[in-house]
């Protein structure tokens, strides 16, 4: 591995990857803060400080901001998730100083002007808006909302309507001062680049990030739940899932195998059966998502209202089918498109600036491409089995949206999960998958 680590006195870590061959850098700051660390009344300001960002230093004005940047002909942009939030450039090797430095000035001097306040809680309420009118992805909010009913983790990461209206100054520079602490945070940078001229830029410009001792993150505990929302749609748009792993889980590795095999691609059970077999959809895949400390797992189909009754209870029989009968050429099939996926992904500065942070941030360590390939290759048919059955046996979250008079709720789901593993399932949902013999949380 060809990437470098220095942390500074006050916490902040520095991680480079230099990449000989690519003529660009990709460089960023990523922040251990995203929508689960946030109050009732804090609800959606990550995302919302993030918008405002870029709305305007003492020393740049927004436009300044776009104009420097893309006079340089390079790109910025920024991102808020469950659990991290991401200000992130692309610029020619020469132009790192640069993007450091507005990077800097938005995170520790942005004037957060009352006036471009207002005006970009409107800019929220449209995107707020625009998830209502996007079925697909709308679904997927209600069914996180659902899984984890009443906690941070849950909660939609644009905030609601109601709550962006509150926010003021106060309260977005509050939760910039109170929550963006050094020790939580990484400036990485990939491609053409050299560590130590980034590890003097950052100790220059990035002084005012301080390690400041935060709140404790709330603990996510996974319930299940329900919600089916009857609207006027061509499409019944399904998420039906469970508790999956969290990404310190060992068994990570065999719940993405198991993912893959069973909705990761045109090969994958789900789409032969469901679409290819039975033509009961144009769009049906598995997902498995790992959070710190819980995971979800599940696949989303979306389907006219006549199909609905056939394709949840196949897709079902499919999912506890393949507990039972994942046989070793769909485990090798599933794992040579994981490797080469993130071989890919390594081919991209973006992609590998954003790696590197993230890996640092989850373990505190930097974990190579070698290694996760070997951990790829040690999954096997047994364990990639038991990982499905140790997901499928948490309690269901069913979400739906449009025609779903004929979706079924969780017990029918977990009914069916029953009656359709067989004796070899029914072993492994007995505990076998897990050594701990129940849940992790």
């Amino acid at each position: 591995m060809t990437a470098r680590i220095t942390t500074l006195p006050s916490g902040l870590r520095v991680i480079t990857d230099a990449i000989p061959h690519m003529h660009t850098t990709s460089l960023g700051l990523w922040v251990g803060i995203g929508s689960r660390h946030e109050t009732e009344a804090e609800h959606g300001l990550s995302h919302f400080l993030e918008h405002m960002a870029f709305k305007g230093t003492r020393r740049r004005s927004a436009r300044r901001i776009a104009e420097e940047i893309e006079g340089a002909g390079g790109d910025i942009n920024a991102a808020t998730s469950t659990e991290q939030t991401a200000y992130y450039a692309r610029v020619l090797p020469g132009d790192a100083p640069l993007a450091l430095d507005i990077l800097s000035d938005i995170l520790t001097d942005s004037a957060f002007d009352p006036v471009e306040i207002e005006r970009e809680k409107e800019v929220v309420l449209q995107e707020l808006g625009a998830v209502e009118d996007v079925p697909d992805d709308l679904v997927f909010e209600l069914f996180t909302e659902h899984a984890y009913p009443g906690q941070p983790i849950g909660r939609p990461i644009l905030g609601t309507p109601a709550g962006v209206k509150r926010f003021d100054r106060d309260a977005v520079k509050g939760f910039l001062e109170r929550r963006y602490r050094a020790d939580q945070t990484v400036i990485a940078a990939a491609g053409a680049v050299d560590h130590d001229t980034v590890v003097a830029e950052v100790e220059r410009r990035f002084a005012a990030l301080q390690n400041l001792t935060g709140p404790a993150t709330p603990a996510a505990s996974y319930r299940g739940g329900d919600i089916r929302l009857k609207r006027r749609l061509e499409q019944a748009h399904i998420v039906i899932g469970f508790e999956g792993l969290s990404f310190h889980d060992p068994r990570r590795y065999a719940a993405h195998v198991f993912s893959h095999a069973l909705g990761g691609g045109m090969s994958s059970r789900l789409f032969q059966e469901v679409r290819e077999e039975r033509g009961l959809a144009y769009t049906i895949n598995s997902f498995d998502w790992t959070y710190a400390d819980t995971g979800l797992f599940g696949f989303y189909a979306a389907t006219g209202a006549s199909n609905v009754a056939e394709l949840v209870p196949v897709a079902l029989d499919c999912m506890a089918e393949t507990t039972a009968t994942l046989t070793a050429e769909e485990v090798e099939r599933a794992k040579a498109q994981l490797k080469v996926s993130l071989l890919v992904a390594m081919e991209s500065s973006s992609s590998r600036a954003e790696q590197i942070a993230r890996q640092h941030m989850a373990y505190g360590r930097l974990i190579g491409a070698d290694e996760i390939l070997r951990e790829v290759d040690a999954v096997t048919v047994e364990s990639a089995r038991a990982a499905g059955a140790a997901m499928i046996r948490s309690a269901p979250t069913v979400s739906a949206i449009g025609p779903v008079g004929k979706v079924p709720g969780p017990d029918a789901v977990a009914a069916r999960l029953g009656s359709a593993a067989g004796p070899a399932s029914s072993r492994l949902r007995s505990g076998s998958a897990d050594p701990t013999g129940g849940s992790r949380h």
